[in-house]
């Protein structure tokens, strides 16, 4: 399907969850938010409808985030349960990594195609510092398990202040070289601000090129990341809502005051 822009849209990104067992200094803060009650957040079912009516639209690659998607209980189940959507052609998941060693082989049976895993420094006191209270080492394992699961590829989201070529950037860069991970660079955005970029070693930032919606843990279609537009799938109806947020779909994002990282993904 196209945009008003003419732009093929053909990516879902499903946040399902607004819950993380990592508190990062650019996208919550130290004590929390407060969290959406379980009542409001889409069921598995739901997820799988959405899924199954974009289809037919013109959706074929599917991302699940989060919050953090493994805190999800039996996250492995909605994977399956969207593989069997026929023409869904990719699934990925993008995680902290912290649990991914527990999931990877069952996420990769499920029907789980692909991985992105956040890795700011490989300095292990400033993961600590950065995720306020995380462990490295989990996410090495996590990495390594991906990798035993044949998840592949195994892209790494390294958040950076402004360049490529900082310190820690740089340190990640070659850990990805020599393990044959692919790195990616993403400059530390701000909603309120519009401040974003677009990602080093990928293709978000991109708004001449963007091909994705978003759907909310709450069930609201999102155009864009930079946008408080949002569209209610549970009052319109699934496909109302994905035709609303493709044709409200702006040429460019601006800024978004509805909205944090750990409700939206990013």
């Amino acid at each position: 399907m196209l945009d008003h822009y003419n732009r093929k849209i053909n990516y879902l990104r499903i946040s399902v969850t607004d819950r993380c067992n990592l508190r990062c200094s650019y996208c919550m803060p130290e004590d929390g938010v407060c969290m959406v009650e379980h009542k409001e957040i889409l069921t598995y079912e739901e997820i799988q409808e959405v899924v199954a009516v974009a289809v037919p639209l013109g959706i074929d690659k599917i991302r699940l985030t989060g919050g953090e998607p493994l805190v999800r209980k039996d996250i492995v189940e909605l994977v399956r349960m969207i593989s069997v959507v026929k023409g869904v052609k990719d699934i990925a998941i993008t995680t902290n990594g912290v649990l991914l060693e527990k999931f990877a082989r069952q996420l990769a049976e499920a029907g789980l195609h692909r991985v992105n895993i956040s890795l700011d420094t490989m300095d292990p006191e400033k993961f600590h510092q950065i995720t306020r209270g995380g462990d490295i080492r989990k996410v090495f394992a996590g990495i390594e398990a991906a990798r035993l699961s044949g998840l592949s590829p195994i892209k790494i989201n390294c958040v950076i202040k402004q360049f490529s070529d900082e310190p820690d950037a740089l340190a990640v860069k070659q850990f990805c070289l020599e393990n044959g991970l692919q790195a990616r660079f993403i400059s530390q955005m701000d909603l309120s601000t519009g401040h974003f970029s677009i990602v080093d070693g990928g293709t978000g930032g991109d708004c001449a090129n963007c091909n994705r919606l978003r759907l909310t843990p709450t069930g609201k279609m999102k155009p864009c990341l930079f946008s408080d537009l949002e569209y209610d799938i549970r009052e319109m109806g699934i496909r109302e809502a994905i035709e609303a947020a493709l044709f409200g779909k702006p040429e460019k994002g601006s800024t978004n005051l509805s909205n944090c990282f750990h409700n939206i993904g990013g």
